[in-house]
């Protein structure tokens, strides 16, 4: 059993090709399974989309129980918000069709992992300048669209009337996004108090994340590399040295060893 936990480990945090590779493989998974929560929405149940997710049920706990198996500290690994979203879109998955409220919207909540595997993240701040460069702006960016997502499907689930097909959908879209962004154009306006409530949150979460990856782009380009002599995590993207004590600090760029 140790040995299979060392290989599991390895996978999910080794610096081998091939455990590169299978993280790669789960980030494409994740981006697959975020855009297919948001593409089924707009359309009624059926038993083929029940089969999918029952398949991605198992694949999503699979891959919860082996993460959480290998991490050193189970209590700091389940304090992650995005531990918890994997939590909350299992529960969705297996027990949604008991509920009398739908919440499957609260799935789209799986695109949270995209911006937040430690190791994942590590592996593109060595191979993509792009990232390395940009991380902060398309952490920001990944969080945004999981908001605006979210809040859309949340939108046409509860306050959409006529919910039926695509076009229903992108009026939910369309009034969450004019919403968080102030624009207020008022031809789709809430009328209910559970309605009013719903857009006050999106103007205040929305706003302040909109603010955020307008404020990490326009800033100078740092990147994440912690010095093992201070701790300082944030350096520029050529430095040699870190600004905090003088140590020496090896950033990661392509062609490294």
């Amino acid at each position: 059993m140790s040995t299979f936990k060392t290989s599991i480990d390895r996978l999910y945090t080794g610096p081998d090709r091939s455990s590169v590779l299978f993280r790669y493989f789960m980030f494409a998974f994740d981006l697959a399974t975020m855009i297919y929560f948001i593409a089924v929405t707009p359309f009624p149940k059926t038993e083929l989309r029940q089969i999918i997710n029952g398949i991605l049920a198992i694949i999503i706990f699979f891959d919860f129980v082996a993460r959480l198996w290998i991490a050193p500290s189970k209590k700091e690994h389940l304090s992650r918000v995005y531990v918890w979203a994997d939590i909350i879109v299992l529960a969705t998955l297996v027990l949604n069709p008991l509920l009398t409220v739908d919440l499957a919207f609260l799935r789209i909540l799986r695109g949270m992992r995209l911006a937040h595997s430690f190791y994942l993240l590590q592996d593109l701040r060595g191979s993509s300048r792009f990232f390395r460069l940009r991380e902060d702006a398309v952490v920001a960016g990944l969080n945004l669209v999981v908001f605006v997502f979210t809040t859309a499907s949340a939108v046409f689930t509860f306050f959409v009337t006529d919910r039926h097909g695509v076009s229903a959908y992108v009026d939910a879209l369309y009034f969450t996004v004019t919403t968080f962004t102030t624009t207020g154009y008022g031809d789709i306006t809430p009328t209910t108090v559970g309605g009013k409530l719903m857009a006050i949150g999106i103007m205040v979460i929305g706003v302040s994340l909109f603010l955020h990856l307008a404020r990490v782009i326009v800033m100078p380009s740092k990147v994440n590399q912690t010095c093992n002599h201070c701790g300082l995590t944030r350096h520029d993207s050529d430095a040699v040295h870190c600004k905090h004590c003088g140590a020496v600090v090896h950033i990661k760029t392509e062609g490294a060893s």
